[in-house]
């Protein structure tokens, strides 16, 4: 489906599948709220779709490999980095799909990451609670449409022990409190990407999907 349509109005959304953690979980909420979400490795499908979605849960090192052996790394990157640019589809990384993104992790220092966001993913800090596996409040650092229809300070679900760091900190969408301010989204152009899980954040979680879903409803710019 070249317009990138999954019938009716809802935009085609490819997941990518690479084996690794409960990708379906994602797709499953991304239906829920009007798209057509397919978890596939398919590129023709991929290439196809209104808006790519890079979840990813556990070892950073693991995930980078596993979405390298399903032939998804140069996949991932370009949908990344021309939504970053503002010249592509919408994409949205979840977990370990935003620190996939990153140059690089400190849980797996060999393994190179997508270099999509120049920075590095660090362990959270001394005297906290590793993993952070709680809800937690966001704090918008800006203006962004990941948050339309949000109230302010909505609260949010995270499992993690590792936070992103970008370089630049124009990258950062959103932070929350634990022990330090720690990123919890970041966004460029039409590349958004989120420590937390949306998928598991009831409802303020599925508004953010929603808002997504509205990106890829408006094409490629």
């Amino acid at each position: 489906m070249a317009d990138g349509s999954g019938g009716d109005d809802r935009p085609l959304i490819a997941v990518l599948d690479y084996g690794i953690g409960n990708l379906r979980s994602a797709q499953k909420a991304l239906e829920h709220v009007g798209a057509d979400a397919r978890l596939t490795a398919d590129k023709a499908l991929i290439a196809d779709a209104a808006g790519v979605v890079l979840p990813g849960v556990g070892a950073f090192g693991r995930c980078v490999e596993a979405l390298g052996e399903a032939g998804l790394a140069d996949v991932a990157h370009e949908a990344a980095s021309v939504a970053a640019d503002g010249t592509g589809r919408p994409f949205l990384g979840v977990c370990v799909g935003l620190q996939m993104l990153f140059d690089g992790s400190d849980e797996n220092p060999e393994v190179p990451g997508l270099g999509v966001v120049p920075g590095r993913v660090h362990l959270l800090p001394e005297g906290v609670k590793r993993p952070q596996m709680q809800w937690n409040v966001l704090r918008w650092s800006g203006p962004t449409s990941m948050a339309d229809g949000l109230e302010p300070d909505p609260w949010v679900y995270f499992v993690h022990s590792y936070w992103a760091q970008p370089d630049d900190p124009s990258y950062v969408a959103a932070t929350c409190d634990y022990g330090i301010e720690v990123t919890a989204a970041v966004a460029r152009g039409r590349m958004w990407a989120t420590q937390f899980h949306p998928e598991k954040s009831a409802a303020n979680g599925l508004r953010i999907l929603e808002n997504f879903v509205a990106e890829t409803r408006a094409g490629v710019r």
